[in-house]
């Protein structure tokens, strides 16, 4: 045990989608597991194709790749940062040898909570038609009856991102926080990448992003 309590020569692993959730969830991880390894594969085929074709048996083969590669190398827990093909890690996790995670559900679990505790209601905003399908269904699984789950494509947002216009992605993104808010729902924002249009502010508690309750989960299972 290291000084502060923790194991040192921990590894673990991240599969994304964009290179830019590497670099965001490499600190974050960092901050939570200091002393440990991390092991990042990027494949962006996968979301490219889950964009055009949606989501097969492909991903599973692929994605169960990436986490038998990872487990040789040593990991002892994985996290899939990428909310489109979070279903494929559900999957994968059946017949995996050690914990993969998808990075929605903590997320998931904390507004079907504060949906239940409050107004009832729970609205996801994607910026992508295939992220938002499984992350509305994974919010309906975790609320079960009694709440209402709702899904919006923020327009605009994903071509702003394509061009680089991060200030436009993040001002649309804030407009759709604000907008949904006014309906009194529970906000989800689907992607990590939106994590950053709330610049630090959770609008009281009631709009949550994925990236630091799914790093908090990895070093979790990395400690188990």
């Amino acid at each position: 045990m290291t000084p502060g309590g923790q194991r040192a020569g921990r590894i673990v692993g991240l599969i994304h989608t964009a290179p830019d959730n590497a670099v965001r969830f490499d600190a974050l991880v960092r901050e939570r597991l200091p002393d440990a390894e991390q092991l990042h594969v990027v494949d962006a085929w996968l979301l490219d194709e889950a964009v055009r074709h949606r989501v097969d048996g492909r991903h599973d083969e692929r994605i169960a790749a990436h986490v038998e590669h990872l487990t040789e190398r040593g990991a002892a827990a994985i996290l899939v940062t990428c909310s489109s093909i979070g279903e494929v890690g559900d999957r994968v996790a059946l017949d995996a040898r050690v914990p993969v995670l998808r990075v929605d559900r903590p997320m998931a679990r904390r507004a079907a909570a504060l949906a239940k505790a409050g107004g009832g209601r729970i609205t996801a905003l994607a910026t992508l038609a295939s992220t938002l399908e499984p992350t509305t269904r994974l919010l309906t699984d975790e609320a079960g009856s009694g709440i209402e789950v709702a899904g919006r494509i923020v327009e605009g947002a994903i071509q702003a991102r394509h061009v680089g216009d991060t200030a436009t992605f993040d001002r649309l993104i804030g407009e759709a926080v604000d907008a949904a808010l006014a309906d009194g729902a529970v906000i989800v924002l689907a992607q990590a990448t939106m994590a950053n249009a709330l610049g630090g502010d959770d609008r009281g508690g009631c709009v949550l992003s994925s990236p630091a309750s799914a790093a908090d989960a990895l070093a979790e299972a990395a400690d188990a």
